[in-house]
């Protein structure tokens, strides 16, 4: 996207917004000046100007969360958004079929943004919420998106054969030639698996979200301890690819 007319001040109050929602109610100004690199009296203004906006709040321990701004921003997108109102009425339906939590993201060059869940009153609860990011190659969410890009896309998106790939636990895969092996497997299977590769001792499954033209838009998936997945595994799997192919088909805003 071109910089011509770009507004370097609004980069910043974005950048903070998104390190903000990483780690609610846990920076303090210090350390958003150190992680984004922003001297201390440019981050007092811009922090100063977003808390008196609603964009965020700062707690009583000085830490910084999302204000009451963002969440009317995100309720306003929410209600605009056809794929997630769709996601919430039938995502809800596996859910009580399952008990276990139901999650929509999409693809986001080689990461999946979270965008919506339905979560199940279980035990453990899952670290992932709206707005967070992960590496694509690490999740079920990411890979069975991927499988649906044509060749160049995925060749754009990860150039090199035998590049590093960032690991998250000992299973993920490291590199993308195991990558686009796995891929294949899941352009015949029609869904992915992550076997404890985003978080160790979780297994998840996906599967895609595509549009009426043949255009992957989302996915949506199921994750849950390894144990309870041994029980589940076969269920789960025709659920979320049953969900996912009630989701697909029209063309959704997103």
């Amino acid at each position: 996207m071109e910089k011509k007319y770009w507004v370097p001040a609004l980069e910043k109050a974005n950048d903070i917004l998104l390190l903000i929602a990483q780690f609610p109610s846990e920076l303090k100004m210090m350390d958003l000046s150190k992680q984004l690199n922003i001297h201390k009296s440019s981050m007092f203004s811009l922090l100063n100007t977003m808390e008196i906006l609603g964009w965020i709040v700062r707690n009583a321990d000085s830490t910084y969360g999302l204000g009451v701004q963002m969440g009317m921003l995100g309720m306003c997108y929410s209600n605009n958004n056809s794929l997630i109102h769709s996601f919430h009425r039938e995502a809800a339906i596996s859910r009580e079929l399952l008990g276990e939590t139901i999650q929509l993201a999409k693809l986001e060059q080689q990461d999946v943004l979270y965008l919506a869940k339905e979560e199940a009153p279980t035990p453990v609860k899952l670290a992932s919420h709206p707005g967070m990011k992960l590496p694509a190659h690490a999740t079920a969410l990411g890979k069975c998106m991927l499988a649906r890009l044509d060749q160049a896309k995925l060749t754009q998106l990860y150039p090199v054969e035998e590049a590093t790939l960032k690991v998250l636990t000992p299973y993920t895969l490291s590199t993308t030639r195991q990558l686009k092996q796995e891929l294949t497997e899941i352009r015949v299977n029609g869904y992915a698996l992550d076997q404890q590769e985003s978080v160790e001792g979780f297994q998840c499954v996906a599967a895609p979200i595509v549009q009426a033209n043949g255009q992957v838009v989302a996915a949506v998936s199921c994750s849950m301890p390894k144990h309870v997945w041994e029980h589940k595994e076969q269920a789960v799997i025709r659920e979320i690819v049953s969900l996912a192919e009630r989701l697909s088909g029209s063309t959704h805003i997103i």
